[in-house]
């Protein structure tokens, strides 16, 4: 059975009256190598100059995109979320991102949302991705999650998901629909198409986190992270360069649109 939602905390009906930061991060995955990710992503982090609410990291952020899962999944008690926690108490900040997770026996291509306070909520990737044989090795999400923070409700989606337009689907619900990917070059006017058609769609905020470079598997990856209002319009868009883009999301300038 499908459930969408749950009533976290500062997920109530009503539109934002404050603006929202968030920072995006874009660049290439150490295939296989957790620690060499969380050290390279924890430089990345400490470098970025500018105040910001949330970082977002993208798909298996750990490993890239693999199906290895006996040998590169973690525990929510194991050193990636550590590593999460830990960075979010130092900088202040939210921080998410996606990883492999065994939880109860089963795989799962988990989203964890970290706060800065330690506490941590997650969305397990309710479609999986066929055509690379995901759904063989990964359990599916059966529940859409929405996050509450500084007065905003964030919808958080992975890769494959962004396809799926009924999965996404809000009615007032959510104010920034997030996506974290491993999208492919060879797929990336999808991706750039269906960004814009989920703000529009939705009447909210839409941010998409890509990787760059090519993995383990010579499989290549564009980049292209974005953000975009809830016209459709980019605010943000990183193209194939690596590094991060910040951009703050007008609370006021949303409510106005919905009325």
């Amino acid at each position: 059975m499908l459930r969408q939602g749950s009533g976290h905390a500062g997920t109530r009906r009503g539109d934002p009256v404050q603006d929202l930061t968030i920072t995006l991060l874009q660049t290439e995955l150490a295939w296989h190598k957790a620690a060499t990710n969380r050290a390279h992503f924890s430089e990345l982090i400490r470098s970025i100059p500018d105040a910001t609410d949330l970082i977002i990291l993208p798909e298996m952020f750990t490993t890239g995109f693999t199906m290895d899962v006996v040998e590169h999944a973690e525990q929510l008690s194991g050193p990636t979320l550590r590593w999460m926690a830990e960075l979010a108490r130092e900088c202040g900040i939210t921080l998410c991102g996606s990883l492999i997770i065994e939880d109860g026996g089963r795989y799962y291509n988990r989203l964890v949302w970290m706060s800065p306070d330690g506490q941590h909520q997650h969305y397990d990737k309710r479609h999986l991705f066929r055509m690379a044989g995901e759904h063989e090795y990964f359990a599916p999400g059966t529940r859409r999650e929405i996050f509450g923070l500084n007065g905003w409700r964030v919808c958080p989606m992975i890769c494959y998901d962004l396809r799926f337009p009924v999965w996404s689907r809000g009615v007032n619900e959510f104010d920034l629909l997030l996506y974290v990917a491993n999208w492919l070059a060879a797929r990336r006017s999808a991706w750039q198409t269906l960004l814009p058609a989920r703000a529009v769609e939705n009447q909210c905020y839409v941010a998409g986190v890509n990787r760059t470079g090519t993995d383990g598997k010579n499989i290549s990856y564009a980049g292209d992270s974005s953000v975009h209002d809830y016209l459709g319009q980019p605010l943000a868009d990183l193209g194939p360069a690596h590094g991060h883009c910040t951009v703050t999301l007008s609370g006021t300038g949303l409510t106005r649109y919905r009325e």
